[in-house]
Formats: C-alpha cells, sequence, structure tokens
C-alpha cells in the first residue's frame, strides 16, 4: 500500500489534469456507472464536524471513501479548515491500495469542478473574477478561473484585509494578474463576470442587487442546510445548477433555505454538473442570464482524483510503501 503525502498530492494533481479526471467521472455518475452516497456528518464540538463520504467508479474498478474534519475556526489559527486522507481500495479484491493526503485533493477537485462549471456557464467573453474569500480554496479558484476564461482582473475580499493583502501580494507574483484588494463585497463583485464565494460564512454574503446580469457564480464555501452565501434574491433569480441533486436537497443551505421560505421551488434546480457534460440538459442560453454552480464536493469527486494520483505515484515511482 502507498502512502502518499501533501506535497506528493501538489505535485502528480493539477487542476488542469483534474478537470480532465472529473469529467469522466462525473458524466459516469450521471449514468450511473459511478454511485456514492451522501456523506455522513459526526458533530464534535462548537460546530466542528467529522465527514465520511464513500463511493464506487465502475469502470477504474475503484471503491474508497474520504475521512475528513472540518473545523471552520482553523484559518484564525493558520490551521486548513479541512484535514483527512482518501482510501483507495481495489473493488475485485478489496485490496487498499492508497492512502492519500486529503487537505490538498480537497483543494484541487473544488477547483477543478468549479472550473468545469464555470467553461460551461460562464459567458465566453469574461474577463473579471471576484473572490470572495482568502484561503487556501481562493487561492485554487483563482488559479482554475485562469485555466478557463481570458481573465484580464481579479477583485478579492476577505474578512481580514491583511490576509487580503497577503493573497494579493503572493499571486500577483503567481499569476502576473493585476488583484484589486476591496473592502466590501458590494465593492469586490461590482462588474465582475465572475464571482467565487469560498468563505466560511453561514449567513449570506452576496446580495442579488449586487451582482450584474450575466455573471456567474461558484458558490462553494457553504455546504450545510442551515449555512449558506447567496441571499434568497440572487437565488430566486438565477439559473441554478448543481454538483449533485441528492446532496443540494439535503445539505445546501444556499437552495433550502430560499426552498423554505416559499420563493423557489425544488424545480428551481436545472441540473447537475454531469447532465452538462453528457449534453441531457443546456448550460447558458442568455448573455444577461446569472448563472449559480452550487458546489458542495462529491465522495466520487475525492475517490477519482485519489486514484489518479496512485496511478501517477506508481508510474513515477512515488509514495511510501507502508503496511498494516
Amino acid at each position: 500500500m502507498l502512502a502518499i503525502g501533501k506535497d506528493e498530492v501538489q505535485e502528480l494533481l493539477t487542476i488542469k489534469s483534474c478537470m480532465k479526471v472529473l469529467e469522466a467521472v462525473l458524466a459516469d455518475l450521471t449514468r450511473n456507472e459511478a454511485i456514492q452516497e451522501l456523506r455522513s456528518v459526526f458533530p464534535i464540538e462548537q460546530g466542528n464536524v467529522l465527514g465520511q463520504m464513500p463511493g464506487y467508479w465502475k469502470r477504474e474498478k475503484v471503491v474508497g471513501t474520504k475521512i475528513i474534519t472540518v473545523y471552520a475556526e482553523n484559518n484564525k489559527n493558520g490551521l486548513p479548515s479541512h484535514q483527512g486522507a482518501v482510501l483507495v481500495f481495489d473493488s475485485i479484491t478489496g485490496r487498499l491500495k492508497a492512502i492519500v493526503d486529503g487537505e490538498k485533493i480537497t483543494a484541487i477537485r473544488t477547483a477543478a469542478v468549479s472550473a468545469i462549471a464555470t467553461n460551461h456557464l460562464a459567458r465566453e467573453n469574461s474577463e473579471i473574477v471576484s473572490i470572495l474569500g482568502t484561503g487556501e480554496q481562493a487561492r485554487s479558484h483563482l488559479e482554475a478561473m485562469l485555466l478557463v476564461r481570458p481573465i484580464k482582473q481579479v477583485k478579492v475580499w476577505g474578512h481580514t484585509k491583511e490576509k487580503a493583502l497577503l493573497f494579493q501580494e503572493e499571486m500577483v507574483q503567481k499569476f502576473k494578474v493585476p488583484i484589486q484588494v476591496c473592502d466590501s463585497v458590494k465593492e469586490a463583485v461590482y462588474d465582475a463576470d465572475i464571482i467565487c464565494t469560498v468563505t466560511a460564512s453561514k449567513v449570506p454574503i452576496l446580495k442579488g442587487d449586487w451582482v450584474k446580469a450575466g455573471s456567474h457564480v461558484n458558490a462553494v464555501g457553504a455546504c450545510q442546510p442551515n449555512d449558506r452565501e447567496l441571499d434568497t434574491d440572487l437565488v430566486k433569480k438565477s439559473k441554478f445548477y448543481v454538483d449533485r441533486l441528492e446532496s443540494a436537497i439535503n445539505e445546501s443551505g444556499d437552495f433550502l433555505i430560499p426552498l423554505k421560505e416559499g420563493v423557489i421551488a425544488q424545480t428551481h434546480i436545472i441540473g447537475e454538473i454531469g447532465e452538462l457534460l453528457t449534453k441531457q440538459i443546456e448550460g447558458r442560453k442568455s448573455e444577461i442570464s446569472i448563472t449559480i454552480f452550487e458546489s458542495l464536493g462529491l465522495a466520487i469527486e475525492d475517490l477519482a482524483a485519489a486514484n489518479f494520483i496512485y496511478q501517477e505515484a506508481v508510474r513515477l515511482n512515488k509514495g511510501t510503501e507502508i503496511s498494516i
């Protein structure tokens, strides 16, 4: 069995390569050629949780689970909010093939899925991106957006100005793109073509009145029924897409709260990203529509990414062989 750490994950899995893997597995999920269950969330103290996310990808003959802790306040102490590992098993023999660091997988695969959604839903000429948040997901999402659209300007907002300035310094050096630090969300999203919400907020930070016609929103941060980053007005006037319908109707506060308010119906969800990839549904039809991709994170994405990393580690003689 191979143990594959954080640095090796980052070396072996790029956002671009991850996009190709996830396009395949999300299409298979829609065809029932990949199977997963809703995440199991075990509450700890102070709102912290332990999550387990099992999945099975028939094509690759792998089954596995991601086990991860989510401590939203960790960012204040310089620690990652998501920590854990993905266990990859051979589905034919049941052999445990690899234990792969889950923190970097989470950052990379989440941004890769947002890039896939953006590629199908954002206007082709989108040039201004707004990043709401300054953590690891903010960094990976900026890289992802630069891969799929001709971005000329970046605007960033964070709860802490110091962290926003650090983000600006690091990302300007890395990507050579102009980045403006904004004092408010309203300022950050003004005139933005693409908006990525990657915060730990439990209440709406993005209002419909602030989002211009034709924008695309990747809503990433809120992943529990009582948490949301988007206000009801924005969700109501949007074309709403999800990574998985089952997940959205059980876990998405961005969707469930407006639904409980009676402002939208369950049919407000147009469909899944996998259905876009298999052409079962259409993407953007109008230059003035506001599209939203609600990203909750799927077990099958983690499994597919971890399996790719394992295959690359074997090919390149990476990882550490261990026995248990």
